[in-house]
Protein backbone atom coordinates (compact mmCIF):
# COMPACT_ATOMS: atom_id res chain seq x y z
CA UNK A 1 0.00 0.00 0.00
CA UNK A 2 1.40 3.21 -1.05
CA UNK A 3 1.00 6.13 1.72
CA UNK A 4 2.33 10.01 1.14
CA UNK A 5 1.62 12.22 4.39
CA UNK A 6 0.70 15.71 3.37
CA UNK A 7 3.35 18.27 5.21
CA UNK A 8 2.24 21.39 6.71
CA UNK A 9 1.97 24.19 4.28
CA UNK A 10 2.09 21.93 1.08
CA UNK A 11 -0.73 21.80 -1.65
CA UNK A 12 -2.76 19.00 -2.00
CA UNK A 13 -1.18 19.29 -6.32
CA UNK A 14 2.08 18.67 -4.92
CA UNK A 15 1.28 15.93 -2.80
CA UNK A 16 -0.66 14.27 -5.19
CA UNK A 17 2.45 14.66 -7.74
CA UNK A 18 4.30 12.97 -5.18
CA UNK A 19 1.49 10.05 -4.80
CA UNK A 20 1.54 9.86 -8.64
CA UNK A 21 5.38 9.56 -8.92
CA UNK A 22 5.51 6.32 -5.78
CA UNK A 23 2.63 4.82 -7.80
CA UNK A 24 4.34 4.54 -11.08
CA UNK A 25 7.71 3.61 -9.24
CA UNK A 26 6.20 0.97 -7.33
CA UNK A 27 4.77 -0.65 -10.87
CA UNK A 28 1.24 -0.92 -9.46
CA UNK A 29 -0.36 0.46 -12.36
CA UNK A 30 1.12 -1.57 -14.64
CA UNK A 31 0.47 -4.64 -13.02
CA UNK A 32 -3.51 -3.49 -11.83
CA UNK A 33 -3.52 -2.81 -15.72
CA UNK A 34 -2.10 -6.19 -16.56
CA UNK A 35 -4.88 -7.93 -14.33
CA UNK A 36 -7.82 -5.88 -15.83
CA UNK A 37 -8.34 -8.31 -18.59
CA UNK A 38 -7.57 -12.10 -19.45
CA UNK A 39 -4.92 -12.50 -21.35
CA UNK A 40 -4.18 -15.84 -23.60
CA UNK A 41 -0.31 -17.37 -22.30
CA UNK A 42 0.08 -16.83 -26.02
CA UNK A 43 -0.19 -13.40 -26.45
CA UNK A 44 1.45 -12.97 -23.04
CA UNK A 45 4.41 -14.50 -24.72
CA UNK A 46 4.22 -11.71 -27.89
CA UNK A 47 3.89 -9.40 -25.56
CA UNK A 48 7.19 -10.40 -23.50
CA UNK A 49 8.96 -11.32 -26.45
CA UNK A 50 8.37 -7.50 -27.86
CA UNK A 51 9.35 -5.84 -24.55
CA UNK A 52 12.49 -8.28 -24.79
CA UNK A 53 13.42 -7.09 -28.38
CA UNK A 54 12.27 -3.47 -27.51
CA UNK A 55 15.60 -3.46 -25.07
CA UNK A 56 17.88 -4.59 -27.18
Amino acid sequence: MIYVTVHQNETIDSALKRFNLKLQQSGLLRELKEHAHYEKPSEKKRRQRRRRGSRI
